[in-house]
């Protein structure tokens, strides 16, 4: 895959969307403000009529309490000062003192329910035991009824409270009052309520609007992101519009198009660079070929010359081929390390010996300084062999005439670490973090594919160890493998 050629700067901010984007995110946003509404009008319901009952019970049960005390307090004046006199001849006495004290309806009633007098005058059915709260007072308890009169249907409340002399109930004192007016005040707190209600449920989707929109926004953000990367479009920037889960999913979106743009960067580059390494070593051979093909037969020198350089050249296609295997095998997983006993001293000393007449061609001093009693370590002694020519021949590309290599080894507390150290040109702090990375080279017209590295960290990884890497521009480079030693006391 290549970079596509929109890569640019575009930011999205979630204006310019089609009809299937708005869609979805309207869904979204539905469901969240539904949701918000479901939960707040069942939470507002339930306080509703938490409050309309609780007023209703406050206004009644004041008005119950006022009656009740009253009565009783009536009764009590009643046993105090009157409990000797017949109730017929004290009852007009009685309503006169009981009535200036209360804005209530009072009646007297005697022991067998008859009415005697009544503080507004009416004079109707005097027989007063079907009312409820008669019949509890006329057996000596206070009695309560809430109901409507018979001929008014208005709406009263009713407290009788029996009159005692010596523990005998000789007569009722009843408290009337009409409940209109409170039923009028239950009832407009009861619309206030609800009203109260219905504004609190439009005030909570006009917030779940807005709120679900700074949710919808980001994701239409992030889908619209997704869409065009879907497209192969990496230059996208997603808008970070909030520090939270969405905003950090925007700079994961937005760190992974950057890098996916660096990868196919470095693969293109990769691409081309092989290729020119590729051509350079085939053009050779076949200028070879055509040049013995001409004049070789004749020429024993020149014939010699071009067979050491077809060798040498086809060696180094073969390199090449083999890197690029490698990496595909370690890309894959499908590459298997085969541990055996693994003598360093004996290893470090033959790839010297096998480096040592390029190094000296180079006129570079290859120093090679492993100690005889370093512990065995289980390694693949091939792939090991592999990582070490590969940072020595790195070593060698990028280090002058008169410069030195040095390859060290050592014992640590359960860990072997062997360093490749040179005097070469080093490496800047830019590069430096993405050297391991596949195909990944500081400078694109060096040699190389800019595999090896990378293809090097695999293989020490699958050895369960480190490779690390510590340079300094113009100063040098020093690699350093930390590999486990299991044996080692």
């Amino acid at each position: 895959m290549t970079i596509p050629s929109r890569i640019g700067s575009r930011r999205y901010g979630g204006s310019d969307t089609d009809g299937e984007r708005t869609d979805e995110g309207m869904g979204i946003q539905k469901r969240l403000v539904g949701s918000y509404l479901v939960v707040i009008s069942l939470t507002v319901l339930i306080l509703e009529i938490f409050l309309i009952v609780s007023v209703r019970n406050y206004y009644f049960h004041n008005i119950e309490r006022i009656l009740m005390n009253q009565a009783e307090l009536s009764a009590s004046i009643f046993q105090q000062y009157f409990a000797g006199d017949e109730l017929e001849k004290q009852s007009e006495r009685l309503l006169q003192g009981f009535a200036n004290n209360s804005d209530a309806q009072v009646q007297i009633i005697n022991q067998s329910g008859w009415l005697l007098q009544d503080s507004t005058g009416f004079q109707g059915d005097n027989i007063m035991t079907k009312y409820l709260d008669v019949q509890s007072a006329v057996l000596g308890q206070p009695g309560i009824w809430k109901g409507k009169e018979p001929l008014t249907r208005e709406a009263v409340l009713a407290v009788s409270f029996p009159l005692k002399a010596s523990d005998t109930t000789v007569g009722v004192v009843r408290f009337v009052t009409s409940l209109t007016g409170t039923i009028t005040t239950v009832n407009q707190i009861t619309v206030l309520l609800i009203i109260v209600g219905m504004l609190v449920i439009a005030i909570v989707t006009v917030l779940g609007l807005f709120l679900s929109g700074t949710i919808t926004r980001s994701i239409k953000d992030l889908k619209q992101a997704a869409d065009r990367m879907t497209e192969g479009d990496f230059s996208i920037s997603v808008q970070k519009r909030y520090q939270d889960e969405l905003g950090s999913l925007a700079d994961t979106l937005n760190m992974m198009a950057r890098r996916i743009v660096k990868s196919e960067q470095l693969k293109n580059d990769f691409i081309s660079s092989v290729s020119h390494e590729l051509r350079t070593p085939l053009t050779s051979i076949k200028g070879w070929a055509i040049t013995l093909k001409s004049n070789g037969a004749g020429n024993k020198e020149l014939f010699h010359d071009g067979i050491e350089i077809i060798e040498s050249e086809s060696d180094r296609l073969s390199r090449m081929v083999d890197e690029l295997l490698d990496f595909t095998k370690l890309d894959s997983g499908r590459i298997a390390i085969h541990c055996t006993p693994v003598r360093l001293p004996n290893l470090l000393n033959h790839i010297g010996r096998q480096l040592a007449p390029r190094a000296d061609r180079q006129r570079i001093s290859l120093d090679i300084q492993a100690d005889e009693t370093l512990p065995t370590i289980q390694a693949d002694e091939n792939r090991l062999k592999q990582v070490l020519i590969n940072l020595i021949d790195n070593s060698l590309k990028f280090i002058d005439a008169s410069g030195r290599i040095t390859v060290n080894a050592c014992a640590e507390r359960g860990h072997v670490v062997i360093s490749v150290a040179d005097t070469g040109s080093g490496i800047s702090e830019e590069h430096l973090e993405n050297v391991k990375q596949k195909f990944y080279k500081g400078d694109l017209h060096a040699p190389g594919s800019g595999l090896g590295l990378a293809i090097s960290d695999q293989i020490v990884k699958l050895h369960h160890g480190e490779l690390r890497i510590f340079s300094k521009e113009g100063k040098g480079t020093e690699v350093q493998i930390d590999l486990p030693c299991p044996h080692q006391e």
